[in-house]
C-alpha cells in the first residue's frame, strides 16, 4: 500500500504542533521534514531544535531530508533530535558510502536522494546501505513546483533496476505530486509520496491524505 509523508514545509509555522497533530490524526504514515541550509539549495528552512520540539507531540516517524552541505557533520543531531530516517543527497558528499553506514551506524533508516538531473546509477555500489531512495521530481528547494515529466521515465527506471536486481528497496517520489498525478507516480513504482501544498492547501487536509493513500487501488 502506498505511503504519504506530507512535507511540513508547507505547513503553518505559527501552528506547526497543531498542524502535526492534523496530519498524524488524517493517518499520515511519516512526516517529512525538509532541511535546508542556503548553500546546497537556494533556501533555509529548520534545524534539529525544531525537530526535537517536534519529536515531544508526535510518534510518526520522522522522515528527515537533508539538503545539507556537509550533512557528515550533522547527522548525529539530527539522530539526537528525533530523525527515525535521514535522506542525504548523493550530491552533497564526495564520501556516500561511507555517509550512509555513519546514518546506520546511529540505529536509524539511512535514504539517498536523486535530484531531476541526477542518474540513477549513482547508486550502483551502495544499494546494501540503502532503506530508501528518493527521485525528486522538483529541483530541491522550494514547495509549490510542478512536477518535472521527464521524471515518470526515471522512476519506472529505478523501478525496473531494481527488479532486475531482484533488489526491494522503496522508491520515494518528492515534488509537484498532488491528486491529479499521484496515481501516474505510484503506477511508475513510486511507494512513498511526498507531497506539501497539495496537502496543506487542500480544503480539507484529511480528505486529501485519505484520497493519496487510494491512489494505488484499481
Amino acid at each position: 500500500m502506498i505511503k504519504i509523508a506530507p512535507s511540513i514545509l508547507s505547513a503553518n509555522f505559527a501552528n506547526l504542533v497543531s498542524d502535526v497533530r492534523i496530519i498524524e490524526e488524517a493517518g499520515a504514515d511519516m512526516i517529512h521534514i525538509d532541511v535546508m541550509d542556503g548553500h546546497f539549495v537556494p533556501n533555509i528552512t529548520i534545524g534539529a531544535p525544531v525537530v526535537k520540539s517536534l519529536r515531544k507531540v508526535t510518534d510518526v516517524t520522522f522522515d528527515v531530508h537533508l539538503m545539507i552541505e556537509n550533512p557528515e557533520q550533522y547527522v548525529k543531531d539530527f539522530v539526537k533530535a528525533g530523525a527515525n530516517i535521514i535522506t542525504v543527497h548523493a550530491e552533497a558528499s564526495k564520501h556516500i558510502h561511507r555517509l550512509l553506514q555513519m546514518i546506520r551506524n546511529e540505529g536509524i533508516k539511512a535514504g539517498l536522494a536523486l535530484n531531476p538531473a541526477t542518474p540513477i546509477n549513482v547508486i550502483e555500489h551502495v544499494l546494501d546501505d540503502l532503506d530508501m531512495i528518493l527521485i525528486m521530481s522538483v529541483n530541491p528547494g522550494f514547495g509549490g513546483q510542478k512536477f518535472i515529466p521527464s521524471i515518470y521515465n526515471k522512476i519506472s527506471s529505478l523501478k525496473e533496476y531494481l527488479q532486475s536486481m531482484d533488489i526491494t528497496i522503496p522508491i520515494q517520489v518528492d515534488g509537484g505530486i498532488g491528486l491529479d498525478n499521484i496515481k501516474q507516480v505510484c503506477e511508475c513504482g513510486a511507494e512513498i509520496i511526498v507531497s506539501g501544498s497539495a496537502i496543506f492547501n487542500s480544503d480539507n487536509v484529511k480528505d486529501t491524505i485519505r484520497l493519496m493513500k487510494k491512489a494505488d487501488e484499481d
